[in-house]
């Protein structure tokens, strides 16, 4: 999936309701607020104190985003890795983290043909090659991290 590591909090939350099965009227009652509360709290209308770290947490799992993880490590220079849930790997698990970790350095490989084009790297799109980085560099570190925790004999990192 290509994702860009997004810039302020309230570009976290819209990409959230955007992602999130059936929108913000279901995102609300997945929350148990009414729809006008929500979308204060959302957008940050009428002076309301916006959404909290674990209600972005929780519409995130129903999602399957990770957003805001993903914006506070870039935040701090860092990229996101989300592990695996032990007893739930196997080799079909392991290969298919193996091939989107290989699609997604592919990604990061035609962006730069595509920037080396014209034989200048501009900012946008070094923003675009840092971004995909991050997205394969994150796949593989849990692809690893996956397969040490799948064939090691000791408990899982």
């Amino acid at each position: 999936m290509k994702r860009p590591v997004l810039g302020t909090r309230k570009d976290v939350v819209s990409a959230v309701i955007c992602s999130y099965p059936g929108g913000r009227a279901y995102a609300a009652v997945n929350l148990g607020m009414p729809l006008k509360k929500f979308d204060n709290q959302a957008y940050e209308n009428a002076g309301s104190r916006p959404l909290t770290d674990e209600h972005i947490f929780r519409l995130e799992q129903q999602a399957g985003t990770t957003f805001l993880p993903d914006y506070v490590a870039a935040m701090y220079g860092g990229m996101f890795v989300q592990l695996t849930t032990p007893g739930t790997l196997d080799n079909v698990d392991l290969y298919n983290r193996s091939v989107k970790a290989a699609a997604k350095r592919g990604r990061v490989d035609q962006i730069i043909a595509k920037a080396l084009d014209d034989g200048v790297i501009q900012k946008g799109e070094a923003e675009a090659i840092i971004s995909a980085l991050i997205n394969y560099m994150s796949a593989r570190y849990a692809e690893v991290l996956a397969t040490i925790q799948l064939y090691s004999q000791e408990a899982a990192l």
